[in-house]
């Protein structure tokens, strides 16, 4: 009796841990989840999505542009919401992510076609975004970026 006991007992932590494994293999890691929302982020570019921008873009972020300049999260979605600021076409490049608990680094890069302010921007860029864990998801507080000519 002892040894069917045993045996039950081992079964029914070998059938948990196969539940557990599975459950955590659909989950998406952090970092998955960090690289869609970069992803998402340059489709609402494109879509000119104020909503959606709005969204993945924390209130206090900040971003420094190839020239220097910095642009806060309302004028950097009303450029995109007005077509101030447009994506044509972007095709993304890798991403590396580095997750520090609730901080999440993005670098990467894309090649796009667009326009600043009615004058061509076109080109390859390399960022840097950071975002951080807020209320249960990521937003980006900062954000760098440089055209590579």
């Amino acid at each position: 009796m002892k040894k069917l006991a045993g045996t039950i007992l081992l079964l029914t932590a070998c059938v948990s841990l196969a539940f557990a494994q599975d459950k955590m293999a659909k989950a998406p890691s952090t970092a998955d989840s960090v690289k869609q929302l970069e992803r998402d982020w340059l489709a609402a570019e494109k879509a000119g999505d104020a909503d959606k921008l709005s969204q993945i873009i924390a209130d206090d972020w900040i971003a420094l542009g190839p020239d220097g300049s910095t642009i806060n999260k309302q004028t950097f979605i009303a450029d995109y919401k007005s077509g101030k600021s447009k994506v044509e076409t972007f095709e993304m490049g890798p991403m590396t992510v580095k997750v520090m608990g609730n901080v999440a680094v993005v670098q990467g890069s894309d090649t796009e076609k667009s326009k600043t302010e009615g004058k061509d921007s076109s080109g390859k860029y390399v960022w840097m975004d950071v975002f951080e864990k807020r209320d249960g998801k990521w937003q980006a507080v900062r954000s760098q970026n440089a055209l590579i000519k």
